[in-house]
C-alpha cells in the first residue's frame, strides 16, 4: 500500500498509442495518476474531461496526467479521441499497477461484491515520493481539489 511522503511505486505501461509509459520518464516533474474504473462510462467521462479542461494548468505549474484503467489500449485510443483528451491512458490490463498503488478493492453495488478499481488520485511529487493520496474520488470538483495543491 502507498503512503504519502513515501517513493511511489515504479512502473511501465502501455499508452493508447501503443507507446510504453514509464514513471521514472517524468523524473523532475510532478506526475497525477488518476485510476479510474472504465473508459465511456459517464463518471470516468466527466472525470478525463475534467482533467482535460484543467490541463493547460496543470502543464503551466510542471505537471503531467495520465489517466489509468484495466481497459485495453484500443478501448484508451477510442475514448481518447471521442472525448479531445490532452494526455496519456495507460493500460494496467493485469491490474499490476492498481494493486501496486493499492486502488484496486472490493466494491459493492446494490448488496453484490465485486472486485474493481476504486476511483483514485495519487499526486508524485518531482522527486518521486507520493505528495498526496485523494481516495474514493467524488467527480465533481475534484479536479479543482487537485488544482490547489499546484497554487502558488
Amino acid at each position: 500500500m502507498i503512503e504519502e511522503g513515501k517513493k511511489a511505486p515504479a512502473f511501465s505501461l502501455l499508452s493508447d498509442e501503443g507507446v510504453q509509459v514509464s514513471l521514472k520518464d517524468f523524473k523532475g516533474q510532478s506526475v497525477i495518476l488518476y485510476f479510474y474504473p472504465k473508459d465511456s462510462t459517464p463518471g470516468c467521462t466527466q472525470e478525463s474531461g475534467d482533467f482535460r479542461d484543467s490541463f493547460a494548468k496543470f502543464k503551466k505549474s510542471g505537471a503531467v496526467v495520465l489517466g489509468i484503467s484495466r481497459d485495453s489500449v484500443a478501448s484508451h485510443a477510442k475514448f481518447k479521441a471521442k472525448h479531445s483528451l490532452t494526455f496519456p491512458l495507460l493500460s494496467d490490463t493485469e491490474g499490476e499497477v492498481c494493486e501496486a498503488y493499492g486502488v484496486w478493492q472490493e466494491k459493492s453495488l446494490y448488496g453484490r461484491k465485486f472486485m474493481g478499481i476504486v476511483r483514485t488520485t495519487v499526486v508524485i511529487d518531482s522527486d518521486g515520493k507520493v505528495m498526496k493520496i485523494f481516495s474514493k474520488v467524488k467527480v465533481k470538483g475534484h479536479v479543482d481539489e487537485v488544482l490547489q495543491l499546484f497554487k502558488k
